[in-house]
């Protein structure tokens, strides 16, 4: 289990790396946009973020 847990840990920090390090000036941008996001809205895209990725878990698993 811990394994697995290791291996996802370390693909989505492949995956998180990929648009800083392709696109820099977008990321930049993006960043600076979600931070003008109110908390409400950022705990809902998060909430809806965690129930899709457990739905998919759920369906490859």
């Amino acid at each position: 289990m811990w394994q697995e847990i290791g291996i996802a840990f370390s693909m989505l920090l492949v995956i998180e790396g990929i648009i800083p390090f392709l696109y820099p000036q977008r990321w930049k941008n993006m960043v600076q946009t979600l931070a003008q996001i109110d908390n409400r809205s950022m705990r809902v895209m998060g909430l809806i973020s965690m129930l899709l990725g457990t739905g998919l878990l759920y369906l490859v698993h």
